[in-house]
């Protein structure tokens, strides 16, 4: 298979973070996931934003089949770079495009290679998949997991019960963190059975010994029912809204 155009040495890393190969620029915004038990952020998750802050949707429509390799090569070192800038000290939450990684062993050393060129400790790097119907293999995925485990980074699944669950990744190779999709948090104090539903990931992910993490939490309401059944990280505009490339304090409920 062709080897890519961007290679995962560090001499790379500048010219990712610059964004070169690329005919379009962009930055991230960063929105805490907090640590209610401790009251402390317990990573960032980095958003892509439009250099002038334009939504997400504006950058990736114009990722393609022929740049999509470079995009997410470049997305990552630059989230990391910005990250170090900013004297980030939790945790650092990436999203990844699964079908842009061809070789998870090469692939995925860009980033390790940007984290030593930033000094940004691996051990604090999450890597998100996002959890639907038009991701790749099983065996694919499950590639990409077990070599972010084995080189000290973390792994979650996002937006976990949207349409289509991966069990059979469960099963496999579990991630460190599984992400509740907020369609199952909406409302969830008044909906029984989403609460039925969230009680089986509780217990499915306390038996594999990750840790779940309740994104898109906006009320109160919602906030204490989740945190009623033990969870205790929590992502959501309840908690802070992004901030465009700053990292924002997040409010604790009382």
């Amino acid at each position: 298979m062709k080897k890519p155009e961007i290679l995962f040495d560090e001499s790379h890393c500048d010219q990712c973070a610059c964004g070169e190969g690329l005919d379009f620029s962009f930055t991230f915004a960063f929105q805490p996931i907090v640590d209610v038990a401790n009251k402390t952020v317990y990573a960032y998750e980095a958003l892509i934003r439009g250099p002038e802050g334009e939504g997400a949707l504006s950058i990736l429509g114009k990722v393609n089949k022929k740049n999509r390799y470079s995009f997410d090569q470049i997305c990552r070192v630059k989230a990391v770079k910005l990250a170090s800038r900013l004297g980030m000290k939790s945790r650092l939450s990436i999203n990844f495009m699964p079908n842009a990684v061809y070789k998870a062993e090469y692939c995925i050393r860009t980033t390790l290679a940007a984290a030593k060129t930033y000094n940004f400790d691996t051990r604090k790097i999450i890597f998100e998949l996002t959890e639907s119907e038009d991701l790749t293999s099983v065996e694919h995925l499950v590639s990409i997991i077990e070599a972010c485990q084995e080189m000290g980074f973390s792994t979650a699944i996002d937006d976990f019960g949207a349409g289509y669950s991966r069990y059979n990744i469960m099963m496999a190779s579990p991630p460190d963190l599984l992400k509740l999709d907020m369609a199952i948090v909406r409302n969830i104090h008044q909906e029984p059975n989403k609460q039925a539903v969230v009680a089986g990931i509780i217990t499915m992910m306390a038996q594999l010994g990750g840790k779940i993490v309740a994104e898109g939490v906006e009320t109160a309401e919602e906030y204490f029912w989740l945190r009623s059944q033990g969870i205790t990280l929590y992502q959501g505009y309840l908690f802070a809204r992004p901030g465009f490339e700053c990292l924002p304090e997040p409010h604790f409920p009382a």
